[in-house]
């Protein structure tokens, strides 16, 4: 159940930074709300870690060097979201996002990249992938 909660909470956590950020950036610019973002999300996460932390950063040289990558995907996630719901609108770039990880998702867990178990994605789970995308279709068209 913990997972579910946690899985709406960041659901709508990203929906809600995606607009937020791209109205900021409509003030002050894409590139400089990044940095506006990425900023006070490492003044946030450090007060987080301080309040919560257990972990051992020392471990960091033990991982697969493709898991640093995190922070430049973020960049990434950030200025994509910001120009997508600018460009579209918030509904529909998010809509499309979703389909985009749920895709991503079903193949990392297909082929058991980045160290997941392999889950096969079966007919039922591309009949609801095509669903979603016929959805996202059917709520963009205009007679």
């Amino acid at each position: 159940m913990f997972g579910w909660i946690m899985s709406i909470i960041a659901g709508a956590a990203m929906s809600l930074q995606g607009v937020i950020n791209t109205r900021l950036s409509e003030k002050i610019g894409v590139y400089e709300s990044n940095v506006f973002v990425q900023g006070t999300a490492l003044i946030f996460g450090i007060i987080v870690l301080w309040i919560m932390g257990k972990g051992d950063f020392t471990q960091i040289t033990q991982v697969n060097k493709v898991y640093w990558l995190g922070g430049i995907l973020g960049t990434i996630i950030i200025i994509t979201v910001m120009v997508a719901i600018g460009k579209l609108s918030p509904t529909h770039a998010i809509a499309v996002i979703l389909i985009s990880q749920l895709l991503v998702a079903a193949i990392i867990d297909a082929f058991g990249w980045l160290g997941t178990d392999k889950i096969p994605f079966t007919w039922n789970k591309w009949m609801g992938l095509v669903l979603m995308i016929a959805g996202v279709i059917a709520f963009k068209w205009e007679k």
